[in-house]
């Protein structure tokens, strides 16, 4: 699917991207070129002493912002595919600085549109959050903006065989700036801040994420953002499988902060369809046969007021399996 292609991935020195390296690395060893495009000089070095160019000849690494279109164009010359990982994804800082969070995310996203157009790539996949249904927070509407333009997208591409797809999914376990990560580092000052005791959210290991990725790049036809069925996990439950001899402290939820997370949204349920291991929720007005899109994927059609929420999900983690995942994911060595 990969080899003999040219991928950039935007942000490729974040958690994600690193995985997705990895990843890619190892199913498609005939890659042509594998682009880490980010801003930052030290984590492209430190990225680069993991996956070397002498080693991994497909690696390039491209100093850039995704908010310098200039820049971003001439990263994209003779790449077929994008993996738009970039962004603002703190939503205190979001929420303090939202000019400088709709510039990378909704600007960016734009500059990356126009540049996959100028550079005839021709597939891209953007990441987004669950965060951006419903949203309540700036982060999250900025990433909401972001979705809607790669989705508009397909409808003024003009002849270019190229396709815009979104993948949306809630906390990657062990990513930077996350809670379980949090959690491990606070466990030894014997308290756990505890934002709600109702507080629920989804679940995602990095290795899936990505497989969500490169499931939409095979098989997108363009428009569709598609989101994975993954289970959930109270807050208390993580602080138990954590730290469970660490007192729990109420502190209160953040600005801009909810007490479930939401993929899909009721509104969303009239568009949405079941593939099997993936939700997808199709374009209102795609240039394709929604009912052949169906019929040649066996999809079925979602119930009319369907949602999939964190706190209503059908599919939990308890204690143990949390505990088994941070082993599995995170350290080998975990002890309660």
């Amino acid at each position: 699917m990969l080899n003999g292609k040219s991928i950039l991935i935007t942000g490729g020195t974040g958690s994600f991207g690193k995985k997705f390296v990895e990843m890619v690395l190892q199913k498609y060893p005939n890659v042509k070129k594998l682009i880490v495009y980010s801003r930052d000089e030290l984590k492209q070095f430190e990225m680069s002493q993991t996956f070397p160019e002498s080693k991994y000849p497909a690696m390039r690494y491209f100093i850039g912002d995704v908010r310098d279109g200039e820049r971003l164009r001439r990263a994209c010359e003779g790449v077929d595919t994008i993996i738009h990982a970039a962004a603002l994804k703190q939503v205190p800082a979001a929420e303090y600085n939202p000019m400088e969070c709709i510039k990378t995310n909704i600007i960016g996203a734009e500059n990356v549109i126009n540049a996959a157009m100028d550079a005839g790539v021709k597939d891209v996949v953007a990441l987004s959050t669950d965060k951006a249904a419903a949203p309540i927070n700036l982060y999250g509407a900025t990433k909401l903006c972001s979705d809607k333009l790669f989705v508009a997208a397909n409808n003024f591409k003009g002849a270019r065989k190229l396709k815009f797809s979104v993948v949306r999914y809630g906390n990657v376990m062990g990513s930077r700036g996350s809670v379980i990560p949090f959690f491990l580092e606070k466990r030894n000052t014997g308290t756990l801040p505890i934002t709600d005791v109702n507080m629920t959210r989804f679940n995602i290991s990095l290795e899936d994420g990505v497989e969500l990725v490169l499931f939409a790049h095979e098989h997108a036809m363009g428009g569709e953002i598609f989101v994975p069925k993954i289970p959930s996990y109270r807050i208390t439950e993580l602080a138990e499988a954590i730290g469970p001899k660490c007192k729990q402290e109420i502190v209160g939820i953040r600005p801009g902060e909810k007490i479930h997370e939401e993929m899909i949204t009721e509104s969303d349920s009239f568009f949405t369809v079941d593939l099997g291991r993936y939700y997808a929720i199709l374009p209102q007005n795609p240039a394709w046969s929604i009912d052949e899109y169906i019929v040649n994927r066996k999809a079925t059609k979602v119930e009319p007021g369907f949602e999939y929420n964190s706190g209503t999900n059908t599919e939990w983690l308890n204690v143990e399996q949390i505990r088994t995942l941070i082993r599995d994911y995170l350290d080998p060595n975990f002890v309660a």
